[in-house]
């Protein structure tokens, strides 16, 4: 029957397949959704496929088709191959992002050419290559519930598929026709049993997942592209690279400090020290040594004495040790931050080297930096002290930490102006910096323009900036006031998210600042540059945070769930289950030893007066008897009154006495089966005299139990004792 869009009543079929083809709908849909949560999508593809995408689905809306010829569809896809090579070589340059943009091309050219079922299943598999690409190209928690999305309509996708097919493949076509309460039917059926079906999968897939032995935990890292954060920390940074990072709100690292559940710590997580200063360009020499690993993974840091008299001093003041665990987004770079200053670094990684300027690096190519953690000194020595610590620098100190590109002589003069009135380098270091603080404007707008002389721009003309022309002015002025001096990149943790205990570090939170050399005391920080810590957000921004801490929990436990995760799993699983039990036994001994003590009072009380107890105790056994035998005592008295009343309820009357009559005969040998019907079990009587008792038994049995009459089930008794004597008799 064809559909009869007037009456709204359509064919079982034809209801399937509308189904199965908004499903399919959807599937690409969510898939294309989850590549483009990933953003791995530039912004001319999404528009073109998102145009693509709702053209479908119009049509899908006004149940219109639309289907390309296939004299078409072979020139577009040779037309297409030519273009993806034109797009790995000239236009993407990356095979990744040029083999994106092919499986979109055939999932829009699929859309549209829909003819056979394999036509339908290609087009599921390139809604499942989308999501698997978008797993490459992001790690965040988006994804999970984007994920979540697709596979639920995976599920009713297929489910309909199956429907679709064994309805073709039937010997016999169905007839059935549907109405609009059949068809919302059919719709909330799938809607159930989806989601049913999601969970299923999701608790067999995620007992699978978390117990599965775990080689490594790479999460794809090797897919991390270079960006503006990987240069940003290399060993060579231009002026401005830090700004242009600056410019993300994306989360970069979580870091969480031991035993801080407060966000007391305001650390500043050094990435790179940067020595070598050409007006533009801040650089580092590629001279690194290689650390050591120990049996545990740890690796030391070398402090001075350690043997290595060309890395520079760190804090010799020892004494305020953090210990804390970061867990790094893929951004591309192999520089480890650390808290200064670092005294381990503890993680799954086989080769890591340290500069001069004490950065980390990780020379593991097959284990990216994502989780590491570490141990920090960062006590620093007083005022007082940093006053008197003079002049006398290391002869290879100076001469690295002082050279000087040629300057505009303004530099120089108005360093020598600021730092005029103090006696010694701390309070000329203190001075520049408060000066570069009060005077100077903070923003991250870029210059228009590319200036020769960056430094001289931003102290005599632009006279703001973000951090790296502070630390860049700072790091120069000192130099030229002969104290050694050089420029650090790494961040800031300004955001403490205290669902978690995590601090939130994010791309804006780049920065750099500078550090100054003093004899005996080492290295220590400065920071020019003006602005303030965000804290703990309040409010409706709290919202965010645990929005973090679902993208926390994501990334630990799953995308770097490891085979050391799998071991705090089931140390902690363990542990409980061994609490829980201890707990349970030492409840149940309390008990126990409750209820002897309770029995033994009892029996004291019970011997004191055991006439009173006796009587008292047989109440009781009376009570629990009709207790247990109350619903076998209620259907007797219910049954006796049915025999002396049994016109308040024929039915039921009816059928107590013909069970009744039944259990009589059965006892003289006619026994009834359960097959029988009451004519057939009569027939089934062979004496005269009793087969017609028994006939006029059944009538008023019919009449009572089939027809509600009353009067006949009055007369049940009475006819009941007539067949019992006719047994007797017979007998």
């Amino acid at each position: 029957m064809p559909p009869d869009p007037q009456s709204g009543i359509i064919s079982l079929r034809d209801a399937i397949d509308r189904y199965f083809q908004l499903a399919l709908y959807l599937l690409v849909l969510a898939g294309f959704a989850t590549l483009a949560s990933a953003g791995g999508l530039d912004l001319a593809t999404m528009l073109l496929v998102g145009a693509a995408m709702a053209a479908r689905g119009y049509m899908l809306a006004k149940r219109r088709s639309l289907i390309i010829s296939e004299r078409w569809t072979t020139p577009l896809t040779i037309a297409y191959f030519i273009f993806f090579a034109l797009d790995f070589s000239l236009i993407s340059r990356s095979f990744l992002a040029s083999t994106v943009h092919l499986a979109l091309f055939g999932v829009v050219v699929r859309m549209f050419s829909l003819r056979r079922e394999r036509d339908h299943i290609t087009l599921a598999i390139l809604a499942f290559l989308m999501v698997l690409a978008s797993a490459v190209l992001t790690v965040d928690s988006v994804f999970l519930f984007c994920f979540g999305a697709f596979m639920l309509m995976a599920i009713a996708t297929f489910v309909l598929m199956e429907m679709r097919r064994s309805g073709r493949a039937a010997s016999i076509q169905a007839k059935h026709t549907m109405d609009a309460h059949e068809h919302r039917h059919l719709a909330f059926s799938l809607v159930r049993v989806a989601p049913l079906l999601m969970l299923m999968i999701l608790i067999a897939a995620g007992g699978i997942f978390f117990l599965l032995p775990r080689v490594s935990a790479g999460y794809m890292g090797a897919y991390s592209f270079g960006t503006d954060l990987s240069t940003g920390f290399s060993d060579r940074v231009q002026l401005g690279q830090i700004g242009q990072i600056q410019q993300s709100n994306a989360v970069v690292m979580h870091v969480q400090v031991e035993g801080d559940s407060q966000g007391r710590y305001n650390l500043r997580l050094r990435g790179v020290a940067l020595r070598d200063f050409d007006g533009n360009t801040w650089s580092n020499p590629r001279e690194q040594f290689m650390l050591q690993r120990q049996w545990d993974n740890t690796f030391r840091i070398p402090f001075p004495g350690s043997g290595k008299a060309t890395l520079a001093k760190g804090n010799m003041r020892a004494g305020r040790l953090i210990r804390y665990r970061v867990l790094m987004e893929p951004i591309g770079t192999n520089v480890f931050f650390l808290a200064p200053w670092a005294r381990s670094v503890r993680g799954d990684y086989r080769l890591l080297s340290v500069d001069q300027g004490l950065a980390v690096y990780d020379l593991d190519g097959r284990h990216p930096v994502n989780r590491y953690e570490a141990e920090s000194d960062i006590a620093t020595p007083s005022a007082p002290e940093l006053r008197e610590a003079g002049k006398n620098y290391p002869p290879d100190l100076s001469e690295s930490y002082l050279r000087l590109p040629a300057l505009d002589p303004r530099i120089p003069g108005l360093a020598a102006q600021v730092a005029s009135s103090a006696p010694n380098n701390f309070d000329k270091a203190t001075l520049l910096e408060n000066y570069l603080r009060t005077h100077f404007g903070y923003t991250l707008q870029l210059p228009p323009s590319t200036v020769s002389d960056p430094l001289a721009n931003f102290l005599f003309e632009r006279k703001r900036g973000h951090c790296e022309y502070f630390a860049s002015a700072m790091a120069v002025m000192l130099r030229t006031l002969g104290i050694p001096s050089r420029v650090v990149n790494g961040f800031r943790t300004d955001e403490f998210n205290d669902l978690t205990g995590n601090y939130v570090v994010r791309a804006k939170d780049a920065h750099s600042w500078v550090e100054a050399y003093f004899p005996e005391y080492g290295w220590q920080t400065f920071d020019p540059t003006p602005g303030g810590t965000a804290g703990i957000p309040q409010g409706w921004d709290r919202i965010g945070l645990y929005l973090d801490a679902a993208s926390s929990f994501w990334r630990e436990w799953v995308i770097s769930y490891d085979a050391s995760h799998q071991y705090v799993l089931s140390h902690e699983a363990i542990r409980g289950t061994r609490g829980l039990w201890e707990e349970m036994r030492s409840q149940v001994r309390g008990r126990y030893g409750a209820m002897l003590n309770w029995a033994k009072r009892k029996q004291q009380r019970v011997e004191r007066s055991p006439g009173r107890w006796g009587v008292v105790g047989s109440g009781a056994a009376l009570a629990l008897f009709l207790l247990f035998n109350a619903k076998r005592i209620a259907r007797m008295v219910h049954e006796k009154r049915l025999q002396w009343r049994p016109e308040q309820s024929p039915e039921q009357a009816a059928s107590l006495w013909y069970a009744r009559m039944a259990r009589i005969l059965g006892r003289r040998g006619l026994s009834k089966l359960e097959a029988q019907t009451p004519c057939e079990f009569l027939n089934s009587v062979q004496d005269e005299r009793l087969h017609n008792r028994v006939a006029t038994f059944t009538a008023a049995y019919e009449a009572a139990r089939f027809g509600k009459s009353a009067e006949d089930a009055r007369q049940l008794p009475e006819l009941y004792h007539k067949v019992e004597s006719a047994t007797r008799a017979q007998g």
